[in-house]
């Protein structure tokens, strides 16, 4: 089994060259990856389906994402928009003074760390979008294996082996390995999604080595959806079923998981989620250490002062509480805590300005959506900066669960939602994490990277001035 140190020094050494590979080169090695993981489909799907319980159905959709994100990737890296070149000319007149020759861009920082995730075994794991990503920005990766699907892990790292250039991809297992591997002082960055817990004693060893790196952890969060009066008396059955979809939606375990809904006291909608949810069956979670979890979470939660049991079936299916606001305000520090799993907890409002006011002291979000009608929308544009000031994706009459993997894609929010708030672990912004800035003055072309020199080799947009 591969070292740490052995997968990082193999990175340290293919940095270099992987950064200055051609844009060619590199969007052919992320295609070559999809075709690898295409081309292994029923394999792979037969033993994620053996080890995480998710079914077919899903690991088939989910590998079409990864091999869809593998080639837009692909794509950003043709394109080259991401480098952000600017080119300023001489001028002895600038306003400022004399402007020497200053060519600026974005390079890559170097071997990258990720963390595969447990809930996601091919989009958030070995060669999912902290990968891929890296691998756009031109930065080798070292992906520390999810202990929940090994097999898994080693199939898809010796597919991806196959096809990138020595150095580029390594795989290494253990928790003490994924340590040790992130005090490696060749390491320049590392990705991380899973449990909050987890991932700041991650993000603190990363901010205690000798040289401090970035450490981009995607910890989860409650993602509360709000119901307005004349929003419930519209639409209160569309509402109450596109909720319990989207709260059971795989078990309830994904990271969007609309956990905090905020409804009307008195318009029903309450009895109505519980009566959808009870007929729902109860769905196998990734495995027994994540039900066993999940059913611990859900007793604390339900043990605290103000919360009623609505649906609490024998067993890990679908369990719904609630309480009042006022309850939820005296305990948000407990109650508004993630439950990893199909719980609902549903708070009851009396007045829309005192949810908006409760909203704006809940810990950051990776989403929070709104539910209204649209003759309201002017009116409710308070709370609309409330949830944007407290998420990093508001939603209007939608579920934050299916993120879309696309160029406008922010999965990511205000801390304990991620470590950095100004990044996106989904969709093409993703490859910025990995990129820093040089600028180069009064150099001849020579010394210039290809981006920025007068001939532009490598065909990308070039800001001139």
């Amino acid at each position: 089994m591969t070292t740490p140190d052995q997968a990082v020094s193999a990175a340290e050494a293919a940095a270099a060259g992987w950064a200055a590979a051609p844009p060619e080169t590199r969007a052919a090695t992320l295609t070559a990856v999809a075709d690898a993981l295409e081309e292994a489909r029923a394999e792979l799907v037969a033993l994620a389906d053996g080890e995480s319980r998710l079914g077919e159905t899903r690991l088939n959709a989910e590998l079409t994402r990864t091999t869809f994100q593998l080639r837009l990737f692909a794509g950003e890296v043709r394109a080259g928009g991401f480098l952000d070149v600017r080119i300023d000319r001489p001028d002895p007149d600038w306003p400022s003074g004399p402007r020497p020759d200053l060519r600026r861009y974005r390079t890559a920082v170097g071997p990258v760390l990720v963390f595969a995730a447990g809930n996601f075994p091919f989009a958030f794991s070995v060669a999912g979008g902290d990968t891929s990503s890296a691998w756009a920005a031109g930065c080798p990766v070292v992906v520390k294996a999810h202990p929940g699907h090994p097999r898994l892990s080693r199939l898809t790292a010796a597919l991806v082996t196959a096809v990138v250039p020595e150095g580029v991809f390594g795989l290494i297992e253990g928790e003490r390995e994924g340590v040790e591997a992130l005090g490696h002082p060749a390491i320049a960055a590392a990705a991380f999604t899973g449990s909050q817990r987890g991932g700041l004693a991650l993000a603190r060893v990363a901010a205690e080595r000798p040289v401090p790196i970035p450490f981009y952890g995607e910890l989860g969060s409650v993602n509360p959806a709000v119901v307005t009066e004349r929003a419930a008396k519209a639409r209160g059955e569309e509402i109450a079923a596109a909720y319990v979809g989207s709260l059971t939606l795989g078990a309830g375990q994904f990271c969007t998981n609309p956990g905090l809904l905020f409804v009307p006291a008195h318009d029903g909608i309450v009895d109505r989620i519980a009566g959808l949810l009870g007929a729902v069956p109860a769905a196998p979670m990734l495995n027994d250490r994540v039900e066993s979890g999940y059913l611990a979470a859900a007793d604390t939660l339900a043990g605290r002062p103000g919360v009623r049991r609505l649906l609490w079936p024998e067993g890990p299916g679908p369990r719904l509480l609630t309480m009042s606001l006022a309850d939820f305000a005296a305990d948000k520090d407990v109650a508004g805590e993630e439950c990893f799993g199909p719980l609902g907890l549903v708070v009851t409002y009396e007045h829309l300005t005192e949810v908006a006011a409760l909203l704006a002291s809940l810990p950051g979000q990776l989403t929070a959506s709104l539910h209204g009608e649209e003759p309201e929308a002017a009116e409710l544009t308070g709370l609309t900066a409330v949830l944007a000031g407290r998420s990093g994706r508001v939603l209007w009459n939608q579920w934050p669960t299916g993120v879309s993997v696309t160029h406008a894609m922010q999965h990511g929010g205000p801390f304990p939602a991620t470590t950095t708030p100004a990044t996106t672990s989904v969709g093409t912004a993703a490859v910025e994490r990995f990129l820093r800035p040089v600028a180069y003055q009064g150099c001849p072309p020579e010394l210039l990277p290809p981006p920025l020199r007068d001939d532009n080799p490598w065909g990308v947009p070039q800001r001139l001035s």
